[in-house]
């Protein structure tokens, strides 16, 4: 019987690796020839397992041109709402942060609280970049007298929602618009005959009006930094930073000579961008007609609009509240203003601190998520809780904490007076002046040396330690006695300058300066620390008026206003106030040769001469910074 078992055993596992064989045989996988092209066409990093859906789309505009666009949504995703960026930096790569299957780790940081509640993010490549079709100009204007063809940033943002909330069946319809930069720039111009559809905006530190105060010019002085922007920008093949080495940008920049020769030297005026805005050196037609504010001031504005900007914003710290109060001015009540202790765009990212300045928290985190998000959500989503905006919202350096206010600026202006022996005061002294001697050979830096214009040292520069500058025969300091109670300013110091000067041009930079106390031994690195609250600019060829250029007249007194940078500060008892006054920030600003030429861009090295400046305090010609003192 075990026999017969056996045998009947051993038949059937004979019959079934028979009957197993061919099926083996037909799904074996041959081996991988040697020699097979080991070069793969394409591969989708997003897996399957991936918690995202992300879907890359060419929409048509108007005039024919697709614009690259790439969708992201969490698996799951419905009725959500779209937030829109359209951005001059590479959408694919701004949407693939980290090659991840996990949604928070492929879009920017300040993406994840949106997402994770059900939004749509689109970020689009703006046409003529990257992806999308068409011809790049950098500040393309508005249709009308400075752009002749049917299409801009207006009619671009008008197409893409219009597509987007007809083939994106995860929506709910409704769109959002942010982000900073050029995207606050483009953000901005989508309020301009917007799409039915966008209901919500939040343009942070946009660029607006490139010469009054944002990437190109500050009140008619040039900033240099815009060489490297430009041939990063606009060159397929070659673009970078300008080859001038690794060297210090002051001793580079000085040795160029003019903005014309230096852009001469690295053949940056092939570039049509760098030659359009040489070509302008004064605020003509062609600058006013591409000021965002401008644009928007003289339309009613129909979509609820949060403006954001950093107090020590370094490339665009005009423009948000330029537009807020152009929009204020014209009757806006949907439009709100934000100001963080930030450099340029930090509100996206970690902001515990800048520089050696720390805050309670990140503060970052703490706008995104407490008054970005619930802005956005009261407006987008399907079933939307009340909106609950601060018509303006601030941060108080020098204290700490958020501010709500009901408008900007907030405090009541108030003189500080320059006056004799290096002081400051609250009341107007005798009359009186002190000089220095402006030398364009060795103009005062901006930085200490070696300067260069990148990485941290350019996000911070603007909250560097005034010290190295303090003292120089170059550099006036006009200071407070030591405070006795808090000085609390909410809003954009206005600086009223009486000054003479021997030559026929000058420029003025004055900066507001918080001194700490000399001993700090909770935080060493703060002790006598000059804090620049704001630091600004004025050619002096522009005092009457800023399309008016003139050459100043040797000796004559004249009075030359300006803004500084809006802020939300407190000069804490212990403290002083210092103003300093000089007539260069080298290399960032270009020299003003002092003497009288058409355009300082095209200065030659003979017109660059020492002046004599005489800044007047007291009396008839009394100098002063105008703070908008609060709480009194």
């Amino acid at each position: 019987m075990t026999n017969r078992f056996g045998l009947a055993a051993a038949t059937a596992a004979l019959a079934f690796t028979l009957a197993a064989a061919p099926a083996f045989a037909q799904s074996a996988v041959p081996p991988t020839d040697t020699m097979m092209n080991e070069q793969v066409k394409s591969y989708d990093w997003v897996r399957p397992q991936a918690d995202y859906v992300r879907k890359t789309v060419m929409i048509p505009m108007r005039d024919g041109t697709k614009l690259f666009t790439v969708i992201v949504y969490r698996k799951g995703t419905k009725d959500g709402p779209i937030l829109l960026s359209r951005t001059p930096y590479n959408a694919d790569k701004m949407s693939s942060r980290n090659r991840s299957q996990r949604i928070e780790e492929i879009l920017p940081v300040a993406d994840a609280e949106f997402v994770n509640d059900g939004y749509i993010r689109v970020y689009q490549d703006v046409r003529g970049l990257d992806g999308s079709e068409g011809d790049y100009v950098m500040n393309r204007p508005l249709r009308g007298p400075l752009n002749k063809t049917k299409v801009d940033h207006a009619t671009d943002a008008y197409d893409t929602i219009d597509w987007l909330v007809k083939n994106v069946k995860e929506s709910n319809g409704k769109v959002g618009i942010t982000g900073s930069s050029y995207l606050g720039f483009t953000s901005l111009m989508a309020l301009i005959d917007p799409h039915p559809a966008l209901k919500a905006a939040v343009p942070q530190s946009p660029m607006v009006d490139g010469w009054m105060g944002d990437d190109w010019f500050h009140n008619g002085a040039f900033r240099t930094f815009g060489f490297d922007y430009d041939l990063g920008q606009t060159v397929k093949k070659g673009g970078g930073s300008v080859p001038r080495g690794g060297g210090d940008e002051y001793t580079a920049y000085l040795e160029a000579g003019s903005a014309i020769d230096y852009a001469n030297a690295y053949g940056l005026m092939d570039l049509p961008v760098v030659r359009k805005v040489l070509e302008h050196p004064s605020y003509d037609a062609w600058w006013q007609g591409q000021a965002v504010d401008k644009l928007l001031g003289a339309r009613k504005l129909t979509v609820p609009t949060m403006l954001v900007v950093g107090q020590w914003d370094q490339e665009d710290s005009y423009g948000a509240p330029a537009v807020y109060q152009a929009l204020k001015a014209g009757g806006a009540d949907n439009v709100s203003l934000v100001i963080g202790p930030w450099r340029h765009s930090q509100v996206n990212y970690e902001a515990r601190e800048l520089g050696p300045l720390k805050w309670e928290g990140d503060t970052g985190l703490q706008f995104r998520t407490q008054y970005m998000k619930p802005f956005f959500d009261c407006h987008l989503k399907t079933n939307a809780p009340a909106c609950n905006t601060p018509p303006v919202l601030t941060y108080a350096t020098g204290k700490g904490g958020w501010q709500v206010s009901q408008q900007w600026p907030a405090g009541a202006y108030t003189p500080l007076y320059l006056g004799a022996n290096s002081g400051l005061s609250w009341t107007k002294g005798a009359a009186g002046s002190d000089s220095y001697v402006s030398d364009p050979a060795k103009p005062v830096p901006m930085l200490p040396r070696p300067i260069h214009m990148e990485g941290e040292e350019w996000k911070t520069w603007l909250v560097h330690d005034q010290r190295f500058v303090d003292g120089r025969p170059d550099v006036l300091s006009y200071t407070t006695g030591v405070l006795d109670k808090p000085v609390h300013i909410m809003g954009a110091p206005k600086v009223d300058l009486h000054a003479a000067t021997s030559g026929r041009d000058s420029d003025y930079v004055v900066k507001l300066i918080d001194v700490y106390p000399q001993e700090n031994s909770a935080d060493p690195t703060m002790a006598g620390y000059e804090l620049a609250v704001g630091i600004e600019i004025f050619r002096g060829r522009y005092v009457g008026g800023f399309d008016k250029p003139q050459a100043l007249e040797p000796g004559k007194v004249y009075d030359f206003k300006w803004t500084l940078p809006n802020v939300n500060h407190v000069f804490l008892p212990g403290h002083k106030i210092m103003v300093q006054v000089q007539s260069s920030l080298f290399p960032l600003y270009d020299r003003n040769p002092q003497s009288w030429v058409p355009s300082i861009m095209a200065a030659k090295p003979a017109d660059y001469v020492k002046a004599t400046e005489t800044v007047h305090f007291g009396g008839e010609d009394a100098s002063a910074v105008w703070l908008p003192v609060a709480g009194q």
